[in-house]
């Protein structure tokens, strides 16, 4: 099969992501042979307070592990959708938790930031059972999800009210993530956030201080849902301006959808994302 083949059948998965639910064809395209998964364990009572394990066939002892938290507009979104997540960061050898969350209506914020706390809360107890070491936890996060991921490293106060600080995250992963969006344009999210009443703590650009953990930041140039620069630049120029080591980078091969669908590895082509992730966990020290 040529090379041109297949960069063809992968520019017409990139437009299908585009066009429409990307998940059924991802997810189809997902090698099964790196990874076991253990599905659906409770960290709650509510039934969308459960979460998936990912772990790599071959993971050394103590392997980093990451919480990861889908997007959505806080209204939409199953970790079954994200597998292709789970299977790529575990053929990197990193073992990796997805976790749902109570979603719009049933809750607002900051309900399902609590949920997110929880759910590294069970991580961070639990996953040595795995074969992880919570002393190397990232956070990670796409779109709404990478928001989530921000405010617990962050803002202390959703870690602290489940014994935990972000002092002990090594690391946290935004993808397309939006840190800066008052007031709300999106009218699917504005009831979310109490519009046009919306708290100006709900932003996480309001709470970047020096004691925030090391930060990757990645974007797509051509996003027309987040704004790159308000939100991934704003976010990372405040979190330099504090010295808190930051790294980011913005691709212009993918936009807010396929940035994320770039993890899937027929279309890793579009930009090298999960290196980039994969880098950033080898190489950050311990935060203290």
């Amino acid at each position: 099969m040529s090379s041109k083949f297949l960069q063809a059948v992968t520019l017409a998965i990139a437009a299908l992501l585009a066009a429409c639910s990307p998940i059924k064809v991802l997810n189809a395209l997902t090698p099964s042979n790196t990874f076991s998964k253990t599905s659906s364990v409770a960290y709650g009572t509510d039934p969308r307070q459960k979460l998936d394990i990912y772990r790599p066939v071959t993971a050394s002892p103590n392997a980093p592990v990451v919480v990861f938290f889908y997007g959505g507009s806080w209204n939409s979104g199953s970790k079954d959708q994200y597998g292709f997540v789970g299977e790529a960061l575990a053929s990197r050898g990193i073992v990796v938790v997805i976790a749902d969350y109570r979603l719009y209506p049933q809750v607002r914020y900051p309900l399902f930031l609590q949920d997110n706390a929880k759910a590294v809360a069970w991580t961070y107890q639990h996953i040595a059972e795995y074969g992880a070491d919570p002393g190397q936890l990232y956070l990670m996060g796409h779109s709404s999800g990478a928001y989530n991921a921000s405010m617990l490293a962050l803002d202390a106060r959703w870690l602290n009210a489940v014994d935990l600080s972000p002092s002990m995250l090594k690391g946290w992963i935004g993808l397309a993530g939006p840190y800066d969006f008052l007031p709300i344009e999106n009218k699917d999210v504005q009831p979310v956030f109490f519009f046009p009443n919306s708290p100006p703590e709900s932003q996480p650009i309001n709470h970047v201080s020096a004691d925030a953990p090391p930060s990757l930041l990645i974007a797509s140039t051509d996003d027309n849902l987040v704004n790159p620069t308000r939100n991934t630049g704003g976010l990372a120029t405040k979190l330099r301006a504090a010295r808190v080591p930051v790294e980011a980078f913005y691709f212009t091969k993918t936009n807010h959808v396929t940035l994320v669908a770039s993890f899937a590895k027929p279309l890793r082509w579009l930009a090298p994302v999960l290196d980039k992730v994969t880098a950033f966990i080898r190489s950050t020290p311990t935060a203290d």
